[in-house]
């Protein structure tokens, strides 16, 4: 963890030559992933906007890690420019990954440098909570009866080179299973892990049961998103029961957790957690 002096609190007071210090103002910056899909920003846009509403904090920004725009540094310019001199960086992610350890901490480096006056602090991501898996179950609700004891649900998660992320993903699997009455509970990844998302599929359609429930641990709509349901409408085609919740989006369990990880990081001033 990198120690950073913290500035708030303070007032702004005449210096020794008489002139008055720049008072401090606090600012948001939300990091979204980006995405070359327009309706892709526009729910994150949508999302971040229900959960500023919570954030007593008139100045704040959104950019994105690549791909969209505006990119980090421009977001932190902008507002910079507009007097803030406390950025919380808030990174949009569900999960602890390559983004938040590596990409978005070496941005804030840059920051840093760029802007040595600015104090700089980084929230968390969503992480592992009951209310997000309530959030899941919600969705597993909208398309099917969970008092069926022989349901099948398959848990999706991008993937990550990181352990914890398929420690986070079943640690949600398990609790997902504790909350409905699934006879099981498989997981698989989209990306850099396994088992893959076709492996998955297979594992849940050769199970007994009344078939499978795909649950996508993804924050918004895309092209994963699309190709998934590509493979489960042609799985449908072939007549396997199969069926697939809606992501997480906007619901509003995932808007208070968005909100609440904000304020920490607006409490936590003393800190910038970037983790190696």
């Amino acid at each position: 963890m990198v120690r950073i002096t913290s500035t708030a609190g303070r007032k702004s007071v005449p210096s020794s030559s008489g002139v008055r210090r720049r008072k401090n103002m606090q600012a948001v910056l939300y990091v979204s992933h980006g995405s070359r899909v327009e309706e892709t920003r526009k729910e994150a846009v949508a999302c971040i906007e229900k959960a500023q509403a919570h954030v007593n904090v008139p100045l704040w920004k959104i950019c994105y890690l690549e791909i969209a725009s505006p990119n980090v540094e421009d977001g932190v310019e902008e507002l910079v420019q507009k007097g803030a001199t406390e950025i919380a960086v808030i990174p949009v992610l569900l999960l602890s990954a390559g983004h938040y350890y590596k990409d978005l901490p070496e941005e804030i480096r840059h920051m840093q440098e760029r802007f040595p006056s600015v104090t700089f602090t980084y929230g968390k991501p969503l992480g592992v909570q009951e209310r997000l898996v309530d959030v899941l179950v919600d969705r597993i609700e909208a398309v099917t009866d969970t008092e069926q004891f022989s349901l099948n649900l398959l848990l999706v998660g991008r993937g990550s080179r990181k352990p914890e992320t398929k420690r986070d993903i079943e640690s949600i699997a398990h609790k997902l299973k504790s909350k409905t009455n699934a006879s099981s509970v498989d997981v698989c990844y989209l990306a850099a892990c396994g088992p893959t998302f076709e492996e998955g599929l297979e594992t849940s359609l050769s199970r007994a049961g009344e078939g499978t429930i795909v649950v996508p641990y993804l924050w918004f709509t895309g092209l994963l998103i699309r190709s998934m349901q590509e493979r489960i409408d042609e799985l449908k085609r072939e007549g396997h029961s199969i069926e697939m919740t809606h992501y997480l989006q906007d619901h509003p369990g995932i808007v208070e957790v968005l909100a609440d990880r904000v304020n920490e990081a607006l409490q936590n001033k003393e800190s910038f957690p970037v983790l190696s």
